[in-house]
């Protein structure tokens, strides 16, 4: 254990607890967000920045069940088609920040750097019409996914959204590979 300038305690761990830290996680994420699973298991870079978990902690944006449901059959067999992989890890890249971004951070932040890139954020709204005369509920919208809520997992936080916080342009990557005749 050291002490930091700012007194904050770290404590260092041994490669075997930063493997079962990491074990850990992927664990909680197959049980509980078994389609979002699916997409991150297929990012080595999100693992490998997950694996260091032990200094600044982390922070995953974990779709729930409804949200995959709402991308349709369509979109979730592009994010299984093989040919889609380098866009399906930016997709899991865009759902995780390498370091604890608790919910009240996330309320008065205007954007976070994920491992993909920068996102939007934004307080959430209820009621109005199209978008105007709503009034803010305390909840936050990560590029429009709402959080719906938090699970602390060892030094970590996954925030469950309702949505993908991934940039829609990722999807024209994905269409360009409907090739006539394809499937």
């Amino acid at each position: 254990m050291t002490t930091q300038p700012n007194n904050r305690m770290i404590l260092r761990s041994s490669p075997e607890s930063e493997n079962e830290s990491l074990l850990t996680v992927k664990a909680f994420l197959k049980e509980n967000y078994p389609g979002f699973n699916m997409i991150l298991e297929k990012n080595d870079s999100v693992w490998k920045a997950l694996a260091g978990v032990d200094k600044e902690g982390f922070t995953i944006f974990a779709p729930n069940a409804g949200a995959l449901v709402a991308l349709g059959e369509s979109k979730k067999q592009q994010l299984l088609d093989p040919r889609n992989l380098e866009t399906t890890q930016k997709v899991g890249a865009y759902h995780v920040i390498a370091e604890t971004v608790t919910a009240e951070q996330l309320f008065n932040a205007g954007g976070v750097v994920t491992l993909g890139g920068t996102v939007a954020v934004e307080r959430s709204r209820t009621g109005g019409f199209m978008g105007v005369g709503g009034k803010e509920d305390g909840g936050v919208t990560i590029n429009g996914a709402k959080v719906v809520r938090t699970t602390a997992l060892g030094n970590g936080l996954v925030h469950e959204v309702d949505g993908l916080v991934s940039p829609n342009i990722l999807w024209r990557y994905m269409d360009q590979l409907r090739i006539p005749g394809s499937r």
